[in-house]
């Protein structure tokens, strides 16, 4: 499998991965591999099926417009964007790649074909150049889940070439997994890292996990102490720094009534929440896999390594990493992370699965314990749609991801406790998850034209 950890957990900005992340990487891509800028006079964007239905509120326009500047996910300032915008709108003018000054307006220079899709993914987008000599340079790009593209033909061209890079455990199943692990005696986080070896030093490897999770820890710090309300026109209050500060209180106050058992759960939710707060408000955060999806990971990571008592919180940290890795890079191979591809089941659900398997990892559990973890973990979100009202990555977003991380932890709970033997095998769950994705009707697939986004009286931002 041609993938790695990094492939997976992407430094970037909400509010989607999708639409936002992958977009802003396409329309850079685009001006890259379009050769000399200098006979450039114009450039047009045409967004093609969920991109076009849900892009005012997933960010699609801004981030292509980013993109075209030459602006990466990992690297835009989030507390600049908006200033950038205004003065491309101002201006009437975008300087591609920070170069070329052209005409442009987002107005009159982004397309939204809503009523029609491209043919290999929902999530399409044609990039045209228009040259001084008046030919054109066109290509259509696919943004296809968790900040992941491909050019159009690309995927059918990779997987003809079969695979990519050398690993000394390769695997497309977890049943080969498994097998080299009874095979070498090794467990899934040590047999992850002699496949990352291929790519990076231990160092290297070492250093890119530690940095991933320290954007995590402040994602969820800066959702745990800011308040206000979420952009977008459905007027969400932030809730989690809220919650957050009635917890501490109850916590370390000298009334202790409304502290209840069940608080140290509900404080999971409250990372999880908090982050995805973060990412609907266009903040710092990390793909895990997806935008959508970014604060069950973190949520879960945290209680691993404040609640659990690991005597080697730094290595535990890493295992569960690599090893929740493993098994997005299967949910992706052989079903979907996106949700205008298979709805919210590739990204709660995934998502859930990844830090259910994370978690057995870090605590010591067996290869057979983290497969039926993640088993779990992706069992309990079949059929679960993606049906953001207004368009917006908040509503159920937010509430979804506390959820789903206490379902991570619920599933790991019951793996540790058994021994690894049980009825429905992951590969057969994710064979089912992608099964259920392609009957799932495409009103459910983040497209906001059915389940609660036609049912809550809002603005309607599709229509925008």
């Amino acid at each position: 499998m041609d993938m790695s950890v990094f492939d997976l957990f992407k430094i970037g900005i909400g509010p989607s991965s999708s639409h936002t992340v992958g977009p802003m990487v396409a329309a850079r891509r685009f001006l890259l591999e379009a050769g000399d800028l200098e006979r450039v006079a114009g450039v047009e964007v045409a967004l093609y099926g969920s991109l076009a239905l849900t892009g005012i509120g997933h960010a699609t326009d801004k981030a292509v417009i980013l993109g075209l500047m030459g602006e990466t996910p990992q690297d835009v300032d989030p507390d600049r964007v908006e200033d950038l915008l205004a003065e491309v709108e101002l201006d009437g003018r975008l300087a591609l790649l920070g170069t070329k000054q052209v005409p442009f307006s987002a107005r009159t220079g982004i397309l939204w074909h809503r009523d029609s899709a491209l043919p290999e993914h929902p999530n399409g987008m044609r990039f045209t150049l228009t040259l001084v000599d008046g030919s054109i340079i066109e290509r259509v790009f696919y943004s296809v889940g968790g900040g992941f593209i491909h050019a159009a033909g690309e995927a059918q061209a990779r997987q003809g070439a079969g695979e990519q890079c050398s690993v000394p455990f390769p695997f497309d199943t977890m049943d080969e997994l498994l097998a080299h692990g009874r095979a070498s005696g090794k467990r899934i986080p040590q047999m992850l890292r002699e496949n990352e070896r291929v790519r990076h030093a231990d160092a290297v490897l070492d250093a890119g996990i530690d940095k991933i999770w320290q954007v995590m820890r402040d994602c969820i710090a800066h959702g745990l102490v800011t308040g206000g309300q979420l952009p977008g026109g459905l007027n969400v209050k932030r809730r989690a720094a809220n919650l957050w500060k009635q917890s501490e209180d109850a916590r370390h106050g000298d009334n202790r009534a409304n502290d209840l058992p069940h608080d140290a759960v509900h404080q999971v939710s409250l990372y999880a929440m908090a982050v995805n707060e973060e990412n609907a408000a266009g903040g710092r955060v990390v793909t895990a896999p997806t935008n959508g999806a970014a604060g069950i990971i973190p949520a879960v990571l945290r209680y691993y390594a404040e609640d659990c008592r690991p005597s080697d919180p730094v290595r535990g940290v890493r295992e569960f990493m690599l090893t929740s890795a493993a098994i997005g890079m299967l949910c992706k191979r052989n079903a979907s992370i996106s949700g205008a591809e298979v709805g919210c089941q590739g990204e709660v659900g995934v998502a859930c699965a990844m830090a259910a398997a994370g978690l057995v990892a870090a605590l010591g559990g067996t290869n057979e314990q983290i497969e039926n973890a993640a088993e779990i973990g992706i069992e309990h979100h079949l059929g679960m749609t993606c049906d953001p009202i207004g368009g917006l990555v908040q509503i159920p977003c937010i509430e979804r991801n506390g959820m789903g991380a206490i379902k991570a932890i619920t599933a790991a709970s019951l793996a540790l406790k058994g021994d690894g033997t049980h009825f429905v095998s992951l590969d057969s769950v994710i064979e089912t998850m992608r099964q259920t994705g392609a009957d799932m009707h495409n009103k459910y697939k983040e497209t906001s034209l059915g389940g609660l986004a036609i049912h809550v009286v809002t603005v309607n931002h599709a229509a925008c």
